[in-house]
C-alpha cells in the first residue's frame, strides 16, 4: 500500500489542477486577509465614537469568518472531487493500471492505496485552510474582528473540516471504480451541490419554520451529507447550537438547524459503506 500512496502523491502533485487550486488558494487567503485588514482598520476608528459598536462588530467578524470557511470548503470539496473523481478510471483507461496489477498486487491494497494518498494529501490541504483563515481572523488587524473561540472548539470544528474531504474520496472511488472519469466528476458535482443547496433550504425552512422546507433539506443531507460537516463545523467553532441569537449573528452562513449525532454517525458509515463497496465493485471490474 505505501508504495501506492508515494506514488499517488507524485501524481496529484504533478497535476496541473493541483498547481492551480493551491495559487488560487493563496489569492483567496491573502484577498481575505486584505479585506479583514482593511475592516479592522475601520472598526478600530470608530471605537471611541458608538456605544453600540461592540455588537456590530461582533456579527461583522462571524460573518466574516463564516463567509471565510464557507468558500475555504467549497475550494476544498472541489479539489477532492478533481483530483480523485479520476483516480482509478483515467489509469484503466489508459492501461496503466495493467503495470500494477501484472505484478500479483491485490486490487484491494491498491484502492486502498490510492485512498490513503489523497485523503491524507487533502486533510493537510483542508487543515492548512482551516488554520489560514482562523489565523487571519485571530491576529490579522490587531485582532479587532477575532470570534473568540477556545482551543477545544477550534480542534472539535477542525475535526468536522477535515472530514469532509474524505468523505467524498470515499464517494469519488466509488464513482471512479464503475465509471467513467467525466461521469464520475459530474455525478459528484451534482450531489455535492445538492447537498449544499438543500442545507439552505433547510436553515431556511427552520428560521421560517416549514417543515416541507426542512424536509427538503434532510433528504438531500441523507442523499450526499457533506453539508451537515460544514453546518458541525460552524456549530463547534462558534458554539451556536440551540442559540438563535448566535445563530441570528452568523446570517447566511449560520446554522439554525443542527444536524445530530446521529447525522455525523450517519455520515461516517455513508463514507464507511462507500469505500467497501469500491473496494468489492473494483475487485470485479473487468479491466
Amino acid at each position: 500500500m505505501w508504495p501506492i500512496m508515494k506514488i499517488t502523491y507524485r501524481e496529484m502533485i504533478s497535476k496541473r489542477i493541483f498547481t492551480i487550486t493551491l495559487l488560487m488558494s493563496l489569492a483567496f487567503l491573502v484577498l481575505y486577509g486584505v479585506a479583514t485588514w482593511y475592516a479592522s482598520k475601520e472598526i478600530a476608528e470608530e471605537m471611541g465614537n458608538a456605544a453600540d459598536l461592540l455588537m456590530e462588530t461582533g456579527f461583522f467578524s462571524t460573518q466574516l469568518l463564516g463567509m471565510g470557511l464557507y468558500f475555504g470548503s467549497f475550494i476544498t470539496a472541489l479539489l477532492a472531487i478533481l483530483s480523485s473523481v479520476g483516480s482509478i478510471a483515467s489509469e484503466v483507461e489508459s492501461h496503466q493500471i495493467d503495470t500494477w496489477l501484472a505484478r500479483a498486487l491485490p486490487r484491494r491494497k491498491y484502492l486502498l492505496g490510492k485512498f490513503g494518498g489523497l485523503a491524507s494529501m487533502l486533510v493537510l490541504y483542508a487543515l492548512l485552510m482551516f488554520l489560514g483563515l482562523l489565523s487571519i481572523n485571530q491576529f490579522v488587524g490587531g485582532g479587532v474582528l477575532a470570534v473568540h473561540v477556545s482551543l477545544g472548539q477550534a480542534l472539535t470544528s477542525l475535526g468536522f473540516f477535515i472530514l469532509m474531504p474524505i468523505i467524498l474520496v470515499c464517494v469519488s472511488l466509488l464513482l471512479s471504480s464503475i465509471t467513467t472519469t467525466v461521469t464520475g466528476g459530474i455525478i459528484l458535482i451534482i450531489l455535492y451541490g445538492i447537498s449544499f443547496i438543500g442545507g439552505f433550504i433547510e436553515q431556511l425552512g427552520s428560521m421560517i419554520q416549514q417543515s416541507s422546507l426542512i424536509n427538503i433539506g434532510i433528504v438531500s443531507s441523507l442523499l450526499f451529507p457533506t453539508d451537515s460537516l460544514f453546518r458541525k463545523s460552524t456549530i463547534a467553532l462558534f458554539d451556536t447550537a440551540d442559540d438563535p441569537i448566535s445563530f441570528a449573528s452568523q446570517g447566511l452562513f449560520g446554522t439554525a438547524s443542527a444536524p445530530s449525532d446521529a447525522m455525523l454517525i450517519y455520515t461516517i458509515l455513508y463514507g464507511t459503506v462507500a469505500l467497501w463497496l469500491a473496494v468489492r465493485l473494483f475487485g470485479k471490474r473487468d479491466v
